[in-house]
């Protein structure tokens, strides 16, 4: 079976790769990219497979073109894939009302837009899938991230209400939560306008972090990710959220304990119930301080 793909943002990293493996499988995709052109070598490796389709996501005009253009093109759309997206990087004292909303416009509004365009066509068609790229950012916080995290948590919780929502359609709904990649993403990651120094040794080491993802051999290969989200798309049911690279899963493990000790924390401070090993939360910090940058935003 040949399945008809929409994926945004694959000018490069995690959808550049994806774009190039769904063709290589042997399905359809309209892959999108905000500047004409950027993807001709991928058009000319994979001709008939890949069709460029230029898009910014927050254009609502142009989302609907598109969503439109990808239709008539495939005959249809099985599987849309909101993958664009930058981060913005600042502390919450150092981004405006104008920069957050520029940022929730990019990985809230954006996907939100591009799924209600598509749901109509997966409904009449008596099915698709609709795949989020999240972040470990939408489930642990990071200093530096509270914009791009905002934005990543408020697409997991549209994502959950989706699943619920679309599954007597025959819709479903995957979030991928990749943690590390070596992508150009941190390059790309656009500082707040304004500067706090006094936050400097709490920021600085994430930035850091990100800046030196690029080319990382520690960190995943976008390929692998890539190969993972055909996986998903192919086989039966899988759980609603995936966390994606070995990191991910070990960031998530660890805060999965944190969690755990930070409710029974509240409910000795609530009922007045002794806890063991309480002693050890981190307050009010999240216990993700690092250097390092285990987040793949999209």
């Amino acid at each position: 079976m040949t399945r008809r793909w929409l994926v945004t943002g694959c000018s490069s990293g995690l959808g550049s790769a994806l774009a190039a493996a769904v063709a290589r499988a042997g399905d359809d995709v309209v892959a999108t990219t905000r500047r004409p052109g950027q993807l001709a070598p991928l058009v000319k490796e994979f001709p008939g497979r890949i069709t460029e389709a230029v898009l910014d996501v927050t254009d609502a005009e142009r989302c609907r073109a598109v969503v439109e253009f990808a239709a008539g093109r495939l005959g249809g759309i099985d599987v849309l894939v909101n993958n664009a997206g930058r981060g913005l990087f600042g502390a919450v004292e150092e981004v405006s009302d104008e920069e957050l909303r520029a940022q929730l416009e990019l990985l809230v509004v954006a996907p939100w837009r591009l799924t209600r365009e598509v749901l109509p066509l997966m409904r009449a068609q008596g099915g698709g899938h609709v795949v989020n790229v999240s972040s470990l950012a939408g489930r642990m916080a990071f200093p530096g991230l509270a914009a791009y995290c905002a934005g990543k948590y408020a697409l997991e919780g549209m994502s959950q209400a989706l699943a619920a929502e679309a599954a007597a359609f025959g819709v479903r709904v995957t979030v991928l939560e990749p943690g590390g990649f070596a992508t150009g993403y941190g390059a790309s990651v656009v500082p707040a306008a304004a500067s706090v120094p006094v936050y400097a040794p709490v920021v600085e080491p994430m930035m850091a972090g990100l800046r030196g993802m690029d080319g990382n051999p520690g960190l995943g290969r976008p390929e692998d990710f890539a190969a993972l989200v055909l996986r998903v798309v192919a086989a039966g049911p899988v759980p609603l959220r995936l966390p994606v690279g070995a990191d991910a899963f070990g960031y998530l493990g660890a805060l999965h304990d944190a969690a755990a000790l930070e409710l029974a924390a509240a409910r000795e401070f609530t009922h007045g119930l002794a806890v063991a090993g309480a002693e050890s939360l981190p307050g009010a910090r999240t216990g993700t301080e690092s250097a390092g940058s285990p987040v793949q935003p999209a």
